[in-house]
């Protein structure tokens, strides 16, 4: 249990990314959040196009897995947690997100506005699926791993070696944890990965159950079809203290943050880097402000004692407001 804090300075808010995802997520927080997140529901279901409430509640696990459907509506969880803290006079004093989760952030910092961020998640979701459905058309279909038991600087080291002996796609995709990296690759070269990484020392290597390699070169047609969608949207300069996936260090300015947003797709997520810094902030608590539980524990492997909670669902932010 979280013991009671001072909310009012310090609070850092981390939002989650793909993965997160669960049939009937956030529909509480739409049930008792008020007019805000039943706008924004609105808003999100205007702009793609998809009725988002029957997309979360009816849905099954497979079908809400598919980028173009679970960035929207994770997103739209996020960004709905975040009304919801507001609403109880949590607010954020930091912001970083996971992968997609980056565009919650944005909003968070005043970077993005709601619509914007819900415009840029779709069109970047929808990129991403017909990417997806190009490169998986066939039986050997790229994927992700993750690699257990190697530091961070072990397993980039050893792939950049691996590169120069002929071993070119793969890449290092998710610096996680001290003690877990996931990586993207084809699928002849996640086999051959497999017992190279095992041979250096990995403890396990796991295939992961996800739509495609993400944060590779192999989403590099998706990239450039959305590079074209940031070119109308203004961002601005960051209100709080914002955190890249790209650089791990904090964003200076709006036209930082847009730049680091083209490079968003293809680059691998520095999380360990970001949390590093977060850490420098002297946070008091950090809230995972969206759908599950992953985040709070990469934060508890950096050892840091300072608490992670979550903020998914309405009882969860009912106890937060208590605890103020």
């Amino acid at each position: 249990m979280v013991k009671a804090v001072n909310m009012k300075e310090r609070t850092v808010f981390l939002f989650p990314g793909q993965g997160a995802q669960y049939p009937g997520m956030g529909l509480d927080l739409l049930e008792h959040g008020g007019e805000k997140v039943k706008k924004l529901f609105t808003m999100a279901s205007d702009i793609s196009g998809i009725n988002m409430v029957d997309l979360i509640g009816k849905s099954d696990p497979e079908t809400l897995k598919r980028t173009d459907y679970s960035q929207p509506a994770i997103t739209l969880v996020n960004l709905a947690a975040l009304i919801c803290l507001a609403d109880r006079g949590i607010k954020a004093h930091g912001a970083a997100g996971f992968s997609l989760g980056e565009y919650s952030a944005l909003t968070a910092a005043g970077v993005l506005c709601e619509e914007h961020c819900l415009f840029l998640v779709i069109k970047r979701g929808l990129a991403m699926q017909e990417a997806i459905n190009r490169i998986s058309s066939g039986a050997s279909k790229p994927g992700m791993a993750a690699v257990v038991g190697l530091s961070p600087e072990q397993v980039e080291a050893l792939i950049e070696d691996w590169k120069n002996e002929g071993l070119k796609e793969l890449n290092a995709a998710n610096i996680n944890s001290p003690r877990q990296v996931v990586v993207s690759g084809s699928a002849a070269a996640l086999e051959e990965a497999e017992w190279r990484f095992k041979k250096a020392g990995a403890r396990r290597f796991i295939r992961l159950e996800v739509a495609g390699p993400y944060h590779s070169p192999f989403m590099r047609e998706a990239a450039e079809e959305f590079e074209a969608c940031l070119d109308d949207v203004a961002f601005n300069d960051p209100v709080i203290p914002l955190f890249s996936n790209v650089s791990g260090a904090q964003v200076k300015s709006g036209a930082e943050a847009k730049a680091l947003a083209r490079r968003h797709i293809l680059s691998g997520v520095r999380w360990t880097d970001e949390e590093a810094a977060i850490s420098r902030l002297e946070p008091e608590l950090l809230i995972e402000t969206g759908p599950g539980k992953v985040l709070q524990g990469l934060w508890k492997d950096t050892g840091s004692p300072v608490p992670c909670c979550g903020a998914g669902t309405i009882e969860e932010i009912n106890n937060l407001a208590e605890r103020t």
